[in-house]
């Protein structure tokens, strides 16, 4: 075993500042803090399921390998959700009934974190005192208040969001849901009155690392955290576009509905 000489420790010692200083390679605003604006998307497989999964039958068996379930790593810190035991049997049921209850099917807004995993971008425009997030699924539309302190004004899919600086880091605090939305195609699920706080820090001028911290005693044990990268688009000429998909889910929602032909 080679044994670190003092010279050495003293290179690495000396090394340790420049390992932890912030990305100056990041673009930044006028007042120095990040500049998060373009376009972004998540590649994983987390939209299947936050949780470590093998490879499986998509539930639609007329597809064959189209809508397969691709095998993930999972994105969840400790690899588990800690539900409560009758939060966990809610999970299981989700997950029998994902095909006619999961909300992404009906094109209902994904809420918070799932609109960031989903399979779809979203762009940032970053202000003064307003971050905004567009998601190209349902055309979704999120608005971070910096230095806000408000509770929401009523409950709703994308909940309401409240953000701060942490040196580089932009934190958002999230509540205020709705209770009706999943956090992916497994039937993983938090309530109305789950709390989210978001991190998103830069690792490179094209690579954020995203964090969220899910809070939900009605639910969950403790509190838990997914983390993964997000990508900057960086095509030439690329624009988010119009994903309205309400068209798409008028049968599955009110094809019950339809007069039966005389």
């Amino acid at each position: 075993m080679k044994t670190l000489t003092a010279a050495g420790l003293l290179v690495a010692l000396l090394a340790l500042p420049a390992l932890a200083a912030p990305r100056q390679d990041f673009p930044r605003t006028a007042d120095g803090h990040p500049d998060f604006s373009g376009v972004w998307q998540s590649l994983n497989t987390a939209h299947w399921n936050l949780e470590p999964h093998a490879a499986s039958e998509g539930g639609v068996p007329q597809l064959g390998a189209q809508f397969a379930v691709a095998p993930g790593q999972g994105v969840v810190v400790g690899e588990r959700i800690p539900y409560l035991p009758e939060a966990l049997a809610q999970r299981e049921a989700n997950f029998r009934n994902r095909l006619s209850e999961d909300p992404e099917g009906k094109c209902y807004l994904g809420g918070v974190p799932r609109s960031t995993y989903m399979p779809y971008p979203f762009q940032i425009v970053q202000g003064d005192g307003t971050i905004a997030i567009l998601y190209q699924y349902a055309t979704g539309l999120r608005r971070l208040t910096l230095g806000g302190s408000d509770e929401a004004p009523l409950d709703s899919w994308m909940g309401w969001s409240n953000a701060r600086w942490e040196d580089d880091t932009l934190v958002v605090e999230v509540s205020g849901f709705n209770g009706q939305t999943w956090l992916d195609r497994a039937g993983n699920y938090a309530s109305a009155g789950a709390r989210v706080t978001e991190r998103y820090t830069p690792l490179s001028p094209d690579h954020l690392q995203y964090e969220a911290t899910i809070t939900d005693p009605a639910v969950f044990s403790e509190p838990w955290t997914i983390r993964m990268p997000l990508y900057r688009l960086v095509d030439d000429g690329y624009r988010l576009l119009e994903f309205k998909c309400e068209p798409f889910a008028e049968e599955k929602l009110y094809g019950h509905l339809r007069k039966p032909a005389e």
